[in-house]
């Protein structure tokens, strides 16, 4: 163990890994490095090109160190090139919303999920994982969000009235935009009822939860309209959220899905959110499913409702018509896009 101590304030590094004492609190110590060698790596471009690396090295979890690679300024360029036209993909028309059932127990439509795609004239359709973090980067996220919530209660109206719609939040939505001013809008505009509207809400919006971000999730509740934490257990969750918010639904992500019925953990966590969300009076839907086997096991459990890929992908909002005007969903029947 090495210590060095200056003005009250001591540094150690031992087996648990550096951190320094302040006042008596432990603070933890991290280092990411990226490093760009000369000649090899330029002159004028060092600097740069060490940054590059660096960024790599915090986009692999940091705490480590990487060496300028000709690859990275590629990805770069693709990135920036790909997010100069993400910012003008609305004007042009290139989004489109996919909707995914979600269904009871006994198998009958329930809700849809509103899903944005990006189809790129050129590109094709572009994977959300690649387009929505950029979003949220350029802003873009915040008009892409008004014209989604918009979009899917204009659609949704035209279901049958015991079919609602769940809609996909961002924070920076909460942060930067008007949120209960939008969703009365579009309520509004559409003639769609506020309880036929989900709002789902990722539990990293807890770790913001400012004044004005809990004023926004009462008058929407207030509003009549659903709220329902998406991917619950894989964030930073808050029960105390949970009593105080009064959430409609739970949305246990697919990661506790996956590996059911043969993972015993697996089971014993989403038993547990059921046995909680049940006696919160809250709905429990389960995501990812994809096997008969995974259906039987989450019922077995007390899930109530469920969704993926063993009851439909994601289609166009034609097919999503067609479906909603169905009487019931037959697992492995649906012909999706």
């Amino acid at each position: 163990m090495q210590t060095a101590q200056t003005s009250g304030t001591r540094a150690t590094c031992g087996r648990g890994g550096p951190y320094v004492s302040i006042s008596g609190i432990r603070v933890s110590v991290g280092v990411s490095i990226g490093i760009a060698v000369a000649p090899q790596d330029g002159g004028e471009e060092i600097m740069r090109r060490a940054d590059l690396a660096l960024y790599r090295t915090k986009g692999e979890g940091r705490n480590g160190y990487r060496f300028y690679e000709a690859e990275m300024d590629e990805r770069i360029e693709a990135r920036r090139a790909l997010s100069t036209e993400l910012r003008g993909a609305l004007d042009r028309n290139e989004f489109l919303l996919y909707f995914q059932p979600i269904v009871t127990k006994e198998g009958r439509i329930r809700a849809f999920e509103a899903l944005v795609r990006w189809n790129h004239p050129k590109r094709g359709f572009v994977s959300p994982a690649d387009f929505i973090p950029l979003a949220e980067e350029t802003g873009v996220i915040i008009p892409m969000g008004e014209w989604i919530l918009q979009q899917a209660c204009v659609i949704a109206a035209a279901w049958p009235s015991d079919i609602s719609v769940a809609v996909n939040l961002s924070p920076i939505q909460f942060r930067h935009s008007d949120l209960v001013l939008l969703v009365n809008s579009a309520l509004q505009e559409s003639g769609l009822a506020a309880s036929r509207l989900e709002l789902e809400v990722t539990e990293s919006v807890f770790l913001e939860a400012t004044p004005a971000i809990k004023t926004a999730l009462v008058k929407l509740r207030e509003r009549g309209v659903r709220l329902s934490v998406d991917d619950f257990g894989t964030g930073y969750s808050s029960l105390s959220y949970l009593r105080r918010l009064a959430f409609d639904k739970i949305k246990i992500d697919q990661c506790f899905v996956r590996d059911l019925p043969h993972e015993q953990s697996g089971a014993a966590i989403v038993r547990a959110i059921i046995d909680l969300a049940t006696s919160l009076k809250m709905t429990v839907i389960a995501e990812g499913v994809e096997t008969e086997a995974q259906r039987r096991c989450l019922l077995s459990l007390g899930c109530h409702e469920l969704q993926g890929y063993l009851f439909s992908r994601p289609v166009p909002a034609e097919e999503a018509n067609v479906l909603a005007s169905q009487q019931g969903l037959r697992r492995g029947k649906i012909q999706a896009a």
